[in-house]
């Protein structure tokens, strides 16, 4: 006599497909919400200690930022907002262009050749020293007081960052594996372009983080001379009337647009930098 017993019986509950996937794809978006509310809480404590300030210690003169807020939502009903970062967007787009390609072209060169580095590291250090006022006498001479004279003005300020981080990322490469390379017979453009510069990007990554910022500080510096269109001539013109919340509304965009690009270069690090498995902090 055969018995046939019968077969086992779970206990466990059955979770319905949905309710699963949904599960599993609610905890990354999770810990995404979490990620940027820990990242922004700097800033809204900024904020809200603007706001209390506004209201006490800071005194009357200085805006609350609702009101600054207030300020921005007139000069976009208007359409004049968007005039002047137009015009601000370009110069500072068009002289980051090419004083990045400057510096990257200088610094790889003076990395990879030392002849290089002997004609242009000397001239770039002693230019490096000027400030950026002292050159803008100089440049008006030069370029009048046109867009000229600003792009100008923007194109030398990324290059120092950035021919800097370029040697320094060149020469930091290990020597070991360039050897190893050439032993497994690279040629010069294959040794280059597959273990020196993939080593030096990390360095590159934050010349380029210094470079951004330069340019929008110089941006400043060359709109506040004369100039009919503009963020720096919105916050002149604001100067003139006594409207201090416009004046701050000028600060919150360059420290917005700076905080922009910041948050592209730190894309671009996570982008081409994956591979990188540092120590990200506790």
């Amino acid at each position: 006599m055969t018995l046939q017993l019968d077969p086992p019986v779970s206990v466990l509950p059955v979770v319905p497909e949905a309710t699963a996937t949904r599960g599993v794809s609610l905890k990354p978006a999770v810990r995404r919400l979490a990620g940027v509310a820990r990242k922004s809480s700097g800033l809204v404590l900024v904020l809200v200690l603007w706001q209390l300030g506004a209201r006490s210690w800071l005194g009357p003169t200085t805006p609350a930022p609702t009101e600054v807020l207030e300020a921005g939502r007139e000069l976009l009903a208007s359409g004049e907002l968007w005039r002047h970062l137009a015009a601000s967007s370009r110069r500072v787009g068009i002289g980051l262009a090419i004083g990045i390609a400057i510096g990257l072209l200088l610094g790889a060169a003076a990395g990879l050749f030392r002849l290089a580095e002997d004609l242009v590291n000397g001239p770039l250090q002693a230019l490096r020293m000027l400030p950026t006022l002292a050159l803008v006498p100089v440049f008006i001479i030069w370029f009048g007081i046109g867009d000229p004279f600003k792009i100008a003005l923007i194109i030398v300020a990324p290059i120092f960052p950035i021919y800097l981080n370029v040697l320094a990322g060149i020469r930091g490469v290990d020597r070991r594996l360039v050897e190893a390379a050439e032993s497994l017979g690279l040629d010069r453009w294959q040794l280059t372009a597959r273990i020196i510069l993939p080593g030096a990007l990390p360095q590159i990554l934050v010349g380029l983080r210094q470079a951004l910022g330069l340019g929008w500080l110089t941006l400043v510096v060359a709109e506040m001379q004369t100039t009919p269109v503009g963020l720096g001539f919105l916050m002149n013109d604001a100067k003139e009337f006594l409207r201090t919340d416009q004046i701050f509304l000028v600060l919150v965009i360059y420290a917005v647009l700076g905080l922009l690009t910041d948050l592209f270069v730190r894309a671009l690090e996570r982008r081409f930098l994956a591979w990188r498995t540092g120590f990200e902090g506790e």
